[in-house]
């Protein structure tokens, strides 16, 4: 065994192994006796490519050169494509229109070019039961106005020729999830109003399409409902937060709401992106459901007797649950030592068998290189510096063929989920694992706001972001140091999007004990965040902050960049050039000013990204000089087998 300085070691997960043949799975959906599913591809440009897999186990790519299935409605997008009878429907990133797919055959455009470039953008679609019919969202972008002036609503198109867009549902600020009755006389679908967020307060509605009258089935002030969903005998299920927990309900004729699965545990996730799938029903009515207990993932049945019953898989994160045959689903999985696979689990003898579709690339590695998780909880403050509990995944450095000198601890990484309504997941990512097989340990923080332990914990962050995610930052780099699992004095903290604007906001606490920090495309200046970001955030920040120009104060108050006289501890920035959601300007006016000042900083720019790198030269740059950032800050050696370019850090003295 090898005895070098953590942060030093050479392993085999390298930037060219995160890219090499690198996918990531989307969404799948069920095809008669064929399996299709969407896969991101990094060295394709980042475009989603959908792959059909038949019974025969023939793979085949659908989608010809020049054309990725990903929508632009509300800029994180999901639902962009759909399937039935081998043909395949489908948005194009380019212009954002809508395509009709035959086997064999080229795309052919469905909606027409809009008044604006990519001004009328489509998702989550349905066809209806007699073939004939599109149901989905239509956002429309004016040439003026802003996020003021897009509208989102739910219409209805010819499936199988260009047609004029049929206006089913309008009035609500957002609409998500149409979803046709078996007849298809009845549609349901979410909606939604300023200033909330689908995870604060959504209704679900029954639409009459012969008559127009609306229904309200559930949701209001205070419930966060969505995914709902027709069984075969018309009965609408849905889920719901009405007990803090996102859980199974079934809206009955006469207006009542019956539970379904009731527990505590997390079956909903944030509504980011449209087609979330975290529910099945089987034939017999049998309930197939993923939910989060404890920061794992689960898979379990709720049988036609009420009984709850927990499956035993090894995977630990689940996505897009869809209904195979009377008695199988087809599920994205994954787990610690797996990446995402799409998996088939028969469950026809009440024992669940595994057959996976799409297995995980082989990545020729030690499984004693991978460095598990361990949910962790460790002590933290409230806004009124009242004790509280937080969460974290917590992952050791791990290299079988280094050890470090006796006596040093190791660097730490603290990273920090975007949203901030999002999570940190258990499964094999081996961005992570980049950093752990080095000799860094890596706390993945589920701070107060974080889904996965009930509406309380989720609200925490309400008029308190900046607070509430920076003090858990704080606490869990502090609580890994004292408990001798880090090196005080190399404490690092990193994140994307709301995890860069809490990287920025700890880094200027006068009692921050981090020694550097990497935003990646994260907010600077909350009041230019409230005035140029997209419709669907637009005023998301009046429940993490508050209404603006009313909070001003507060906002001027929590922006990194009222403070920057209070930055000292080194820096990289790394931002997409045409990023709607963090526009650039949010990283430069920070760069700009540490520049003034002398602190060291180091600023890269990707051309042609957006909110997150998807090309593979991109990510790999971005990862090597995030890497050699810390090397030249604590003074450590690169593996010099891997080529990799230092990155410029202006002001680093020495």
């Amino acid at each position: 065994m090898i005895v070098a300085p953590y942060g030093s070691w050479s392993t085999p997960i390298t930037s060219e192994l995160l890219l090499s043949a690198a996918v990531q799975l989307r969404e799948v959906r069920v095809d008669g006796t064929d399996v299709v599913w969407a896969e991101g591809r990094p060295a394709e440009g980042g475009r989603t490519q959908l792959v059909r897999l038949d019974a025969a186990g023939n793979r085949t790519d659908l989608l010809p050169d020049g054309f990725n299935a990903r929508t632009g409605v509300h800029e994180y997008g999901g639902g962009a494509w759909w399937v039935r009878d081998g043909v395949a429907w489908f948005v194009n990133w380019a212009d954002q229109r809508l395509y009709r797919l035959e086997p064999g055959g080229e795309p052919q455009a469905l909606t027409g070019e809009p008044a604006v470039p990519r001004g009328d953008r489509w998702a989550d679609g349905e066809i209806s039961p007699d073939g004939e019919w599109i149901v989905c969202v239509r956002e429309q972008h004016a040439a003026e106005g802003g996020a003021a002036a897009v509208r989102n609503e739910v219409v209805r198109l010819a499936a199988h020729a260009p047609s004029k867009p049929e206006v089913l549902a309008a009035g609500a600020d957002f609409a998500s999830s149409p979803r046709l009755s078996p007849d298809g006389r009845t549609l349901a679908y979410v909606r939604w109003n300023h200033p909330s967020m689908p995870w604060d307060d959504t209704e679900l509605v029954r639409l009459d399409l012969g008559s127009g009258a609306e229904t309200v089935v559930a949701g209001g002030s205070g419930e966060s409902v969505g995914e709902p969903r027709w069984t075969e005998d018309g009965q609408l299920l849905f889920l719901s937060d009405r007990t803090d927990w996102w859980n199974l309900y079934r809206a009955e004729p006469d207006g009542t709401v019956t539970p379904v699965v009731e527990i505590d545990a997390e079956i909903g996730w944030p509504a980011w992106m449209f087609g979330a799938a975290r529910y099945a029903v089987l034939a017999d009515g049998t309930v197939v459901f993923a939910r989060v207990r404890g920061g794992y993932d689960g898979l379990a049945l709720r049988l036609t007797n009420g009984q709850i019953v927990d499956l035993d898989l090894p995977f630990s994160i689940y996505s897009d649950l869809r209904v195979e045959g009377p008695s199988s689903v087809v599920v994205v999985a994954g787990s610690p030592t797996s990446e995402q696979i799409v998996a088939r689990i028969d469950l026809a003898d009440g024992k669940p068998a595994l057959t996976e579709l799409r297995a995980p690339r082989d990545l020729g590695l030690d499984p004693a290189l991978i460095s598990q998780p361990e949910h962790v909880s460790f002590p933290s403050r409230g806004v009124d510096g009242s004790a509280r509990t937080a969460h974290a995944l917590y992952y050791p450095p791990t290299n079988p063929a280094f050890e470090a000198p006796a006596g040093e601890r190791p660097p730490l990484l603290v990273v920090i989920h975007g949203g901030p309504t999002a999570a940190a997941i258990p499964v094999l990512q081996l961005g992570l694992q980049f950093w752990t097989s080095r000799g860094f340990a890596v706390v993945d923080v589920n701070y107060g706001g974080s889904t996965g332990y009930g509406r309380p914990y989720r609200e925490l962050l309400k008029d308190a972001w900046g607070v509430i995610d920076v003090e858990d930052c704080l606490a869990a780099a502090r609580w890994l140091a004292e408990s001798g699992r880090a090196d005080p004095d190399r404490l690092c903290i990193r994140g994307g999007s709301a995890g860069g604007f809490t990287t920025l906001a700890a880094l200027v606490r006068e009692d921050t004990p981090f020694a550097a920090g990497a935003d990646h495309f994260g907010v600077s200046d909350l009041a230019a965040l409230a005035a140029e970001t997209h419709k669907f955030e637009s005023r998301y920040l009046d429940g993490l902050v508050g209404p603006y120009p009313e909070a001003a104060e507060i906002y001027r108050e929590r922006s990194p960049i009222t403070h920057v006289e209070k930055f000292r501890k080194p820096l990289i920035v790394l931002q997409g050039s045409e990023d709607a959601v963090v526009p650039p300007a949010q990283s430069e006016v920070i760069v700009d000013a540490l520049r003034a000042r002398g602190v060291p900083v180091a600023y890269l720019l990707f051309e042609g990204e957006q909110h997150g790198f998807r090309r593979a030269e991109n990510i790999r740059r971005a990862v090597e000089s995030e890497l050699s950032f810390y090397a030249q800050v604590f003074g450590f050696d690169l593996p010099t087998e891997e080529g990799i370019d230092p990155v410029l850090i202006e002001n680093l003295a020495g």
